[in-house]
Parts: structure tokens; sequence; C-alpha cells
């Protein structure tokens, strides 16, 4: 192990001075690229999520108390399901400890996120700044929304992966898409429960109508993009697992790996 204090010591004799400026090895691989881009669409969701929209609006169609139409659900609709797609490459390629470590550095980012918002809302604006109204509607998430997301997606998250690592310990390499379809089914429908139960009210939806809805839709929706692309996820994780020099059999079981 190199001695860092001796890199501060003139170079003794029969020790030539090193040649170039001292630095650590960044680990090798795609893990972190694909915990930067799932922390990065975890932060952008949340801020999405504060807006809420409805869709068909000139029609009213009910199933018993279920409101079929309109369509309501949150602005982040369209990128959310793409955080469940990148935990299930985490887990189905790195296993439940990494995609737990990933899991871990998104909700820390969302805090980080959540306090630094606050911070920037709260500090005087300048005499020429003329939004700070606007600016405090967007980003003044309330305390009710960032509780419905960081309970939403650590729950749904750490039971998307550990039902993943679980069917995967038992069917190994085969039914890829047994463990896509059926980790999903159990981690969104923990978020969109928790998110929905949480948050409805901050976002304008106060029928027991609209909040079935609400979580209906949002369960479907992100279900529905986990099996569209599906082809695509195939692909990624046959690219990791090929490129991925550490990719093997573990020597314990998949929770504790």
């Amino acid at each position: 192990m190199t001695d860092t204090n001796s890199l501060d010591k003139p170079a003794e004799s029969g020790h030539p001075a090193p040649e170039h400026a001292a630095f650590a090895q960044v680990a090798r691989g795609f893990y972190p690229v694909i915990v930067a881009l799932f922390t990065a669409t975890l932060i952008i969701s949340n801020i999405c999520a504060t807006k809420g929209v409805e869709f068909f609006t000139d029609s009213s169609v009910m199933l018993g108390p279920i409101q079929i139409l309109p369509i309501a659900t949150d602005g982040a609709f369209f990128l959310f399901p793409l955080a469940y797609i990148l935990g299930d490459v985490l887990s189905e390629v790195y296993g439940f400890r990494a995609t737990r470590h990933a899991i871990y550095t998104g909700f820390g980012a969302l805090l980080l996120t959540v306090g630094c918002f606050y911070i920037a809302i709260r500090l005087p604006p300048a005499g020429f700044y003329e939004n700070q109204e606007a600016f405090r509607t967007v980003l003044g998430t309330t305390p009710q929304l960032v509780l419905a997301g960081l309970a939403g997606y650590f729950v749904g998250q750490l039971l998307n992966s550990a039902t993943l690592v679980l069917i995967k310990e038992r069917t190994k390499e085969k039914h890829l898409w047994a463990r896509l379809i059926g980790s999903t089914v159990v981690g969104e429908f923990a978020d969109t429960l928790i998110f929905c139960s949480i948050a409805a009210t901050a976002i304008g939806i106060n029928t027991w109508q609209s909040f079935i809805n609400y979580v209906i839709v949002g369960f479907l929706w992100k279900t529905l993009c986990e099996v569209l692309v599906m082809p695509i996820t195939y692909r990624v994780i046959a690219l990791l697992k090929k490129t991925e020099p550490t990719y093997a059999p573990a020597k314990v079981d998949a929770l504790h790996d």
C-alpha cells in the first residue's frame, strides 16, 4: 500500500521522484453511469410530479365507484417508469447490495435537492428579479409531497430489487421476463399506493373516485411501460452481462451478496 505521507517528502537517494502527479483510480464498468442516470431520473421525476394533469377532461366515465375518465395523474407519468427500468437493470446485473447502495444514493440526492430548493426560495430576491413567486410555486414542494416522494421511492425501489433478486435466485438466468414484470408489479404498486395516499390532496385530488383512478392509472401505466420497453431492457442487460468482467454466480444467497 502506498504511504500517502511519503508523497509530501522529497525523494531519498536511490528513489527517483515520481514523474507525474498522484491520483486515485476510478472504478471501471457501467455501474457508476447507471447510478448517475438512476439518481437524475428520480430527482427530475419528483419535481415533475408536483404538477397534477388530466386527460380526456371533456368525458366522464364511471365504473361503479371508479372514475375511468377523465384520467388524473401527475406530471412525471412519462418519466418515472424509467427509474424502475434502471432499478431492474441494476438488480439483475449487479445484485441487491449494489442496487441498495444506488437507492441510498438517490435518497440522499433527493434530500439534498429538497434542502437546496428550500434555501434558494428563502434567499432574498434581487430587485431586478421578478419571478420569485413563480420560483416558489414551482420548486416550493410542500412537506406532504416531499414525504410522499421519499417514502414511495424508498419502499417501492427496495421491494422491486428484492423481488427481482429473489426470483432470480430460483430461476437463475432463465425467465428474465418473469423477474422484470414480477418485480415491477410489486415495487410499482407499493410505490404508487404510498405516494398517492400521501400526495393526492396536495396536487388537488380530493375524492375517492379520483384517488382510485390516480392509483390505478399510475400503476397500470408504469407496468405497461416496463412491458413495452422490455426488448430494450433485455438488450441492455445482455450487453452489461457480457462486458462486466466480474459477472458470475454469487457465493451467498441473492439478498446477502
